[in-house]
């Protein structure tokens, strides 16, 4: 049994400032940012990471294991407040051990029948020179699971090789709703610092895809920006308009202070006289009063 609490970040707890990286003070920094929460886990047991390891005739990546001895799984979650209503916003998920599985074997996909990923592959795109080569669902690959993205996607641990697989030959990917791969990093290290220095944003995988965030992330994107290299992420294409969201206008106090407005002057239905000589009032138009030509 995974024991599990969820505890305030702002709480002086060294061990989750560490697995954060710090950010939590710039979550709580931020305007409108409420609930910066994690859901702590205890450290793996070195015979859970070896049951996986022997289950799965994989050899676990060394970054990832020392990651697991220090928490079984990962839950980081930030919400922000508009207009007195709790938004949850930010999410950052690893799967606990129990939960990394090999994607072809999820029982969505065993009914009978029912066509495998080897079958939806599309093998149209193959490496290139700034991309390697893409995970097949064969057994050309093995694929697990650490992130299923709120839905919009899976982030996968992929063995670039097939069983028995090799901790030197591992990549992580990102499946997208369409079945197409994105190649995010080398080590499971790297990729867990662009998690945390995205702060958990909407489909901030989309960032690495060709076609980009959508334009609904996007406007959280330009008011919680990630703490990352990709200073082009926010650039607008010039056929489209995004609305820019001002933190600082959206949540700032309704308690405006009055200003009493000034009354006009009532001027005497003869009509006043000026330096020019007298003026009268125009009729004014309406249906009770047209004005005649």
């Amino acid at each position: 049994m995974e024991e599990a609490s969820p505890s305030l970040l702002s709480c002086s707890k060294p061990h989750l400032e560490k697995l954060t990286l710090g950010i939590t003070r710039i979550l709580e920094s931020s305007p409108g940012v409420t609930e910066v929460t994690i859901l702590e886990k205890a450290p793996a047991e070195r015979h859970m990471i070896s049951s996986w390891e022997q289950k799965n005739n994989c050899v676990m990546p060394e970054d990832l294991k020392n990651f697991y001895l220090m928490t079984n799984g990962f839950h980081m979650t930030w919400s922000v407040k508009l207009d007195e209503h709790i938004i949850p916003l930010g999410s950052m998920t690893i799967n606990s051990i129990s939960k990394l599985t090999q994607l072809n074997q999820s029982s969505m996909y065993s009914l009978p029948n029912a066509p495998t990923l080897a079958d939806l592959e599309d093998d149209t795109y193959e490496a290139s020179e700034d991309q390697p080569e893409k995970p097949h669902f064969d057994s050309r690959n093995v694929i697990f699971e650490l992130d299923s993205c709120s839905g919009n996607g899976k982030v996968c641990l992929v063995y670039k090789s097939g069983k028995p697989a090799s901790a030197q030959d591992t990549e992580i990917w990102f499946l997208d709703r369409a079945l197409y791969w994105h190649f995010l990093t080398d080590t499971f290290t790297a990729y867990y610092r662009l998690l945390i220095t995205h702060l958990g944003l909407p489909q901030w995988q989309y960032a690495f895809t060709s076609y980009g965030i959508s334009p609904q992330a996007k406007q959280w994107f330009s008011m919680y920006k990630p703490i990352t290299y990709n200073t082009d992420l926010l650039t607008e294409e010039t056929d489209s308009f995004v609305n820019k969201l001002d933190p600082s206008k959206v949540f700032k106090s309704k308690n405006k202070p009055l200003i009493p407005k000034k009354k006009a002057a009532v001027q005497p239905a003869g009509g006043q006289k000026g330096p020019s000589g007298p003026t009268t009032s125009k009729p004014s138009s309406g249906p009770g009063n047209p004005v005649r030509k």
